[in-house]
């Protein structure tokens, strides 16, 4: 892609509204413009990261063996009255009324739609165990919506809906997704930290949040460092395999929202050394809710007695949007963002230093179409800004590689690239750094 064809408004300065590194950030770097309180449109940087990140949501919730479908934003009341959430919910839920006075609500969460969906089709554990899920846009309506993409009201989001003939059953559906959590956020290069959390309105008695240590985060945490050292399970994992090992390797290592925090626990186990307090930043949640919905709405299947009974569920979120903010502030410097690979907007930028001088020109124009040819995501900056604001750009954006070409380094037939995530720099031919870049 060229720069020069691309639509990307940077900003200058930084915004007043903006609290928090990540939401200034993705203001600056014309990713996100916002239309209402808690309301973004997702400009063209800004969406490539959306996309890859729920891409690499995709691929370990099919590797795990959810199924995916779409459901829609906008569902009945009547839903969530079976249930007996409708007036539970309080004043988050967006309440509205077609022309024809129906009672709808823009959906904040899918358990009573998923759980409709399942009794009508689903009438034998023959069928079971079954694992659905979608990616789709939820509306919550924060009383105070602040943080940019971190709690806005209209968010992208991944929930998981499993379903199970007993609560030995529906366990090993959580341990798949606990594991299949570990790895997606690993992909994106995070440290995500399960914690034992509150179920809240969702309900249940078994739930962890996946939370990443920030210093901005929304929740304190409480931690034995040894957590962080801890083994993400291989591409190899098998999730037909008994997963308990992991779970317990990853449980039995304290770590807790301060909801939920022991302290006399915390000091009784952890050592004075590795204790962390800290704060973090939600990025997933798991539930096991037993029969809560199945009860309600009569969502029953026959055993293999011929007896119905009420199924065993889980649900499991992943704030796709919200990922955005978390990986900004756990990658960034004072110039800018600093993107995993996994989920750059493009990995690399080829940076013209000298913009109408025809040797670099051509040279620039070469490599990027040799590096575009070979499959690589490249965003070639051929405006006519000076050199500096071009540096500054690229920083900000935080393009995973630059490669720099001017007039000096081209007359001895070399490039100059620069590694975003420690600042290294090496000087190279140019088909060296295809080499290094395609390799």
């Amino acid at each position: 892609m060229r720069l020069s064809r691309f639509f990307l408004p940077i900003l200058k300065e930084n915004p007043k509204e903006a609290e928090i590194v990540s939401h200034r950030l993705m203001l600056r770097a014309g990713m996100i413009r916002q239309e209402a309180a808690g309301i973004y449109a997702w400009l063209p940087l800004g969406f490539r990261v959306l996309k890859k990140i729920e891409q690499i949501v995709r691929e370990e919730q099919d590797r795990s063996g959810a199924l995916e479908l779409l459901m829609p934003t906008l569902q009945l009341a009547d839903l969530w009255r079976e249930s007996g959430r409708y007036d539970a919910y309080g004043p988050e839920m967006l309440r509205i009324a077609d022309r024809h006075k129906r009672e709808l609500l823009y959906g904040p969460t899918n358990e009573e739609m998923i759980t409709e969906i399942f009794r009508a089709y689903v009438k034998s554990y023959k069928n079971l165990p079954l694992n659905l899920y979608h990616i789709q846009w939820k509306f919550r309506d924060e009383q105070r919506p602040r943080f940019g993409v971190m709690r806005g009201r209209e968010f992208l989001m991944k929930d998981a809906y499993s379903f199970d003939l007993n609560e030995a059953a529906a366990r090993v559906a959580y341990n798949k997704m606990f594991v299949a959590y570990l790895r997606t956020f690993a992909r994106m290069g995070l440290k995500a930290i399960p914690m034992r959390a509150e179920t809240g309105p969702i309900g249940g008695d078994l739930s962890h949040e996946f939370i990443v240590l920030a210093e901005t985060g929304e929740s304190g945490v409480f931690i034995n460092r040894d957590v962080l050292d801890l083994p993400v399970p291989g591409e190899d994992v098998d999730y037909d395999s008994d997963l308990t090992p992991i779970i317990k390797q990853w449980t039995s290592v304290y770590a807790a929202t301060e909801d939920v925090h022991d302290a006399a626990r915390f000091e009784q186990e952890v050592p004075a050394d590795k204790r962390v307090n800290t704060r973090g930043i939600e990025v997933g949640q798991i539930f096991y809710f037993g029969t809560k919905y199945s009860d309600a709405m009569k969502a029953l299947v026959a055993g293999p007695d011929g007896v119905d009974v009420p199924i065993h569920g889980g649900s499991y979120g992943v704030g796709v949007s919200r990922l955005l903010g978390a990986i900004i502030e756990a990658c960034h410097d004072d110039a800018g963002i600093k993107w995993p690979e996994a989920v750059a907007p493009f990995r690399v930028s080829i940076l013209n230093l000298k913009q109408g001088d025809a040797a670099v020109d051509a040279a620039c124009e070469k490599l990027y179409a040799e590096l575009t040819a070979k499959g690589v995501d490249v965003l070639y900056d051929d405006t006519d800004q000076r050199a500096g604001a071009k540096f500054a750009a690229a920083d900000l954006i935080g393009i995973p590689w630059q490669i720099m070409i001017g007039p000096k380094s081209l007359a001895e037939g070399k490039v100059e690239i620069k590694k975003r995530s420690d600042g290294s720099r090496e000087t190279m031919s140019p088909a060296d750094a295809v080499a290094r870049l395609v390799g």
